[in-house]
């Protein structure tokens, strides 16, 4: 069974703002151990800033988006020390006091850097401009801006009401009680629970109504607790009720950051297009990733698996059995949705997604967009509201558009593999959380031996 190879140059054929896709041509076998998780990064990287002491985060990504977060915290006076090689930041803690009173915070298309960042500022005493590129000013931030005037700061709009660019005026939190109904993004929540230890008084957070990516709550409260603080979930569940204790302060510390789990979605979903068996080290029962739990999809479809505590491995259907199409809620694993939707071309019969219009608010408008790419490869697609519904055809080659979103570009590679023919625009894209993804994943079929 081969490994990948760290650094292998990619096969980018004809334009180099396109990606021709290889078909892989048989069965494939393979063990892979992906760059870190962005949204265990970022979190801990807003943790770290504020701590008492130095925290060392082993295995961090080094992508766009934590690259943004790091120039934020290192905009804001937070020392960051980054050793490239190893993949290893050392973050001075601030110990809950931001050395800058004004910065402009350039986030670009980064939720969680944007999100986080305007709750980080809210912390400290002065003017902080927050913007991203023109999609991120058409993703939505009030309700969390709504959040932070209530709990003492005061929030502008340059531009649109209720959209970046913002100007945080932070004169410190007062703590107190926030409520959310039916969030469209549980960013805001993660925001508001990292800085609230930071708070004048106790941080109560009330949430009605769905929260999307749920899962994402428990790994902000994973987190916070690796940092030493604790919060409160009365009701048992993460949606629902907090209580943050306030004060309380985040201990420096020595984290390793797991692999990211969105990510290896891509590679499981590989064995299945292919055949062969993939197994992704680092990730497994002990994960506090949802998205980990995408292999249960795959199982639904026919696929075996096999989880261990720090690997999952996805093997094909048996032979002369194909995938079958499935009827899935998937609001807790949002970031899963253009795997499972690529991945139907390939199965028996329709596949059905529901309860995800969250998608419209990220990087894309990602339900219209994979209709569209979709049905480019010869599917039919019904788009509704919150969710797709795709029937498979006989596929045929086609160049996918990307829409600068990385999910798109990396979840139709999985089509290339699988289908002659298929070109992906704008391969760069990937830069946003998954710089070498191409390289990486032509190693699937190209292993060393």
């Amino acid at each position: 069974m081969g490994r990948l190879r760290p650094r292998v140059r990619p096969r980018i054929v004809g334009r180099m703002d396109e990606y021709r896709c290889q078909p892989a041509g048989g069965p494939i076998e393979a063990v892979v151990r992906l760059p870190g998780s962005k949204s265990l990064t970022n979190r801990a990287l807003i943790a770290a800033a504020l701590a008492d002491g130095v925290s060392v985060l082993d295995g961090l990504l080094l992508a766009e988006d934590t690259r943004l977060m790091i120039d934020a915290l290192r905009a804001l006076g937070v020392a960051v020390t980054v050793d490239e090689a190893a993949c290893r930041a050392e973050v001075t803690g601030c110990r809950g006091h931001l050395p800058a009173s004004e910065a402009r915070l350039l986030c670009g298309n980064s939720g969680t850097t944007l999100r986080f960042g305007a709750a980080l500022v809210a912390l400290s005493h002065g003017r902080f401009e927050l913007d991203g590129v023109e999609r991120m000013r058409r993703r939505p931030i009030g309700p969390l801006a709504d959040a932070l005037r209530r709990l003492g700061a005061a929030v502008e709009y340059p531009g649109e009401e209720g959209y970046p660019p913002i100007v945080v005026h932070a004169r410190g939190l007062s703590g107190g009680e926030v409520r959310f109904d039916s969030p469209a993004s549980s960013q805001w929540i993660s925001a508001l629970l990292l800085v609230a230890p930071y708070a004048a008084s106790d941080v109560f957070l009330e949430i009605s109504g769905e929260v999307p990516s749920e899962p994402y709550l428990d790994m902000t409260l994973a987190v916070m607790e690796r940092f030493g603080v604790m919060a409160l979930a009365p009701d048992g569940a993460p949606a629902g009720r907090f209580i943050v204790p306030a004060p309380q302060r985040y201990t420096g510390t020595t984290l390793a950051i797991e692999p990211d789990a969105s990510n290896a979605t891509y590679f499981l979903a590989a064995a299945a297009v292919c055949g062969g068996r993939v197994t992704v080290e680092g990730l497994g029962t002990g994960s506090v990733q949802g998205d980990v739990h995408f292999v249960a999809l795959l199982e639904q479809m026919g696929c075996r698996a096999a989880r261990e505590p720090d690997r999952l491995t996805v093997e094909s259907p048996p032979a002369g059995e194909r995938l079958r199409g499935i009827d899935v809620d998937l609001s807790a694993m949002p970031d899963t949705v253009p795997t499972l939707a690529v991945l139907a071309l390939f199965a028996e019969g329709p596949t059905t997604i529901r309860n995800v219009a969250n998608l419209r608010i990220k990087e894309t408008d990602r339900l219209a967009a994979l209709r569209v790419e979709l049905s480019k490869l010869g599917a039919t697609v019904e788009e509704r509201p919150d969710g797709l519904s795709i029937t498979p055809a006989e596929i045929n080659g086609a160049t996918i558009d990307t829409y600068a979103d990385h999910r798109m570009a990396m979840s139709f590679a999985l089509a290339g593999l699988g289908c002659p023919g298929v070109t992906i625009r704008d391969p760069q894209c990937c830069q946003k959380t998954f710089p070498d993804f191409f390289e990486r994943f032509e190693q699937l079929i190209r292993p060393r031996s």
